[in-house]
């Protein structure tokens, strides 16, 4: 039995991914309230730390819009909501991006859905990186990124003081005494940065959990940066066991610089899971899947997202046509350019694997060797656990939490009770 135990999230788009709608299993039932709580009582049924929502505000380009590639249909506040009237446990992450929106709108509606939640809200910081999204809020374009990334530490300096500024105690709601709210208890804040300002006090009292938990994505030395001075899980894309390793060690030494503790912060690479009842059925399904995939849709999503216009390329292009004076080098892009060189894909094919799971780990098999792999990925990768990304919705995580999850509990590699309430206590639990 493992003393030391995965913590579990699941992503989710509010929309199809990447042309997994158009699989026979998939269920497309992205607009109904009951069928997102359906399947977060099957993701706390397997005793999932959280399911997460990413999100981008807008359309990526017509094409995406024409075949169903990466669509984001539902604002994740209400989605968030709705999740949390209809489960118990399972905490619930959703996106909001500090380029877009002020601070006090990101603290009321983080801490309104953590209070709801019962402390099982934990917020994704963005800074946003498609022009579009600025568009739609009326604005040009996007600031330059390192000037969003400073605006992004004001925003959540702001927030925390803000979640500060009402502490629970200073609810009192005595009736014998005509006192609803003592004002004497309450913190205003005055906060006045280059970027973002506020002033006053939240009007929503602290919840359970005090505040949301932060969790952030960024791969560049600045988004790494940022995630050392914040975050409480880090979502990040794993490609190999020295990669991963030598990625903790970086983070380590960040939060120490950071004045933090390394153990504050949960390291959960992606991941995807494909699970049948024989290896050559699941390694047959992972191909079919594959196949769904729109080249043009993926080429267009990498190149939104590793920011090189590969829509330009012949998708048939090979590492050796790459024009690298006009790549800006580090984190996806590193990520894409070098798998093409690693395997001797062509950009399609490339495009076609980044888009659907930013190529990290894929364990295919039966539920045996699924739970083989993710175990020897665990114990040697130097992480925390998992961030599971679906291939089917929402077969793939019904077969997950149906045929692997009870195989990592009889390993003592997953929790089978919850011991706290809260996300934060449920990211605290770590021994089996």
């Amino acid at each position: 039995m493992s003393t030391r135990q995965m913590h579990l999230m699941a992503v989710c788009t509010a929309g199809p991914h990447m042309g997994s709608w158009l699989h026979p299993e998939s269920e497309n039932r992205y607009f109904e309230a009951e069928w997102w709580g359906g399947l977060a009582r099957t993701l706390e049924q397997a005793r999932f730390d959280a399911i997460f929502f990413a999100d981008v505000q807008t359309f990526y380009a017509e094409e995406m819009m024409r075949k169903g590639g990466d669509l984001y249909l539902l604002d994740p506040v209400p989605l968030a909501a709705s999740i949390a009237a209809q489960t118990e446990r399972i905490g619930i992450g959703i996106t909001m991006s500090t380029s877009l929106i002020e601070p006090y709108a990101i603290a009321r509606s983080m801490q309104t859905l953590d209070v709801l939640s019962r402390g099982r809200m934990a917020w994704n910081v963005v800074t946003s990186s498609n022009h579009r999204e600025a568009r739609v809020y009326g604005r040009e374009a996007l600031p330059p990124k390192p000037e969003r990334y400073d605006r992004a530490d004001e925003a959540i300096e702001a927030c925390m003081r803000l979640w500060e500024s009402f502490p629970a105690e200073a609810l009192v709601a005595d009736q014998s005494q005509n006192l609803y709210i003592d004002p004497e208890k309450l913190v205003p804040v005055d906060y006045r940065g280059e970027h973002v300002a506020t002033s006053g006090v939240l009007a929503i009292p602290q919840g359970p959990q005090g505040r949301p938990v932060i969790m952030q994505a960024g791969a560049s030395p600045r988004g790494r940066d940022f995630a050392a001075k914040w975050s409480e899980i880090i979502f990040t894309y794993g490609h190999s066991a020295a990669g991963m390793r030598a990625f903790r060690a970086d983070m380590e030494r960040r939060f120490v610089a950071a004045g933090r503790r390394p153990e504050e912060c949960r390291i959960l690479p992606a991941v995807q899971a494909i699970v049948a009842e024989t290896e050559e059925i699941a390694r047959a399904r992972q191909e079919y899947i594959f196949s769904l995939i729109d080249v043009d849709v993926s080429v267009s999503r990498a190149a939104e997202y590793i920011g090189y216009g590969l829509t330009a390329l012949d998708p048939d292009s090979r590492i050796e046509d790459i024009d690298f004076t006009k790549v800006s080098r580090g984190g996806a892009s590193d990520i894409f350019f070098n798998t093409m060189r690693d395997e001797g894909y062509t950009v399609g094919e490339t495009a076609q694997r980044f888009s659907f799971n930013y190529l990290g780990p894929e364990f295919v098999g039966t539920p045996e060797q699924v739970a083989d792999q993710m175990q020897e990925v665990f114990e040697t990768w130097g992480i925390d656990g998992f961030i599971l990304a679906p291939s089917v919705m929402p077969s793939s995580f019904e077969d997950f939490a149906r045929m692997v999850v009870p195989l990592l509990q009889e390993r003592g590699l997953v929790r089978s009770e919850y011991s706290g309430t809260t996300l934060r206590e449920h990211l605290a639990q770590n021994e089996g």
